[in-house]
């Protein structure tokens, strides 16, 4: 059976898009069984219903505060009783509701811990920095600083500026992503303090994640 992904958008959806044509392959091991966004009228949303795939909209200003909001989000979620939850360009810091609930995957254009929030691109060209890259990590309460699951770097050149440079970022973080993902359905994993590791197999001390048939 094919783990169930609940995807997360705020904008143009190319790492969904990713994943829905990886998801397209049976031996992906997961399927996109719903794409949640916190605005209408985004590229995003109309990616999954090209796609077949249920939508739905959870807006920030529609709710009182953000933890009625984060515990809307989460009934909506909860509907199509995912496996993982993926973050995919989501630009909306989860709370307990969501995160309590489920495993939550994110990625973040640059080597975490290094230049953690919004403009890490244009950090890492400030800083002068020759090697920058992508993040695939796990969700926590804090903005960034998720245990990391996978990294890749990708080098600075000298002619770049933050838009090419992202360019390329994202060219990279896309298949990251997908492999990442991929592995967390085939092969489970588990979590040891800020260290995660893929497999069913638990080391002693691990955390063991919840396995899927």
């Amino acid at each position: 059976m094919s783990s169930r992904l609940v995807v997360l958008v705020s904008g143009s959806g190319t790492n969904l898009q990713a994943l829905l044509d990886a998801a397209a392959d049976d031996a992906f091991g997961a399927a996109v069984v719903a794409v949640g966004a916190d605005r209408d009228g985004i590229e995003g949303l109309a990616r999954a219903e090209r796609a077949a795939v249920p939508t739905f909209v959870v807006r920030v200003g529609d709710h009182a505060t953000r933890a009625a909001w984060d515990a809307a989000l989460a009934a909506r979620i909860a509907e199509y009783k995912p496996d993982l939850v993926v973050s995919a360009g989501f630009m909306k810091i989860l709370g307990p509701s969501v995160l309590d609930a489920w495993p939550v995957v994110n990625t973040h254009p640059a080597l975490l811990p290094a230049f953690p929030g919004a403009h890490a691109v244009r950090d890492a060209l400030a800083y002068g920095v020759r090697v920058t890259g992508c993040t695939v990590h796990l969700v926590d309460a804090g903005v960034d600083t998720g245990p990391v699951i996978a990294q890749e770097a990708v080098a600075v050149r000298d002619e770049d500026d933050e838009g090419t440079l992202h360019e390329r970022i994202k060219t990279v973080e896309r298949r990251l992503l997908v492999e990442v993902v991929g592995r967390l359905a085939r092969e489970g994993w588990h979590a040891h303090g800020r260290r995660v590791r893929f497999g069913r197999v638990a080391q002693p001390g691990d955390t063991t994640q919840e396995e899927h048939p």
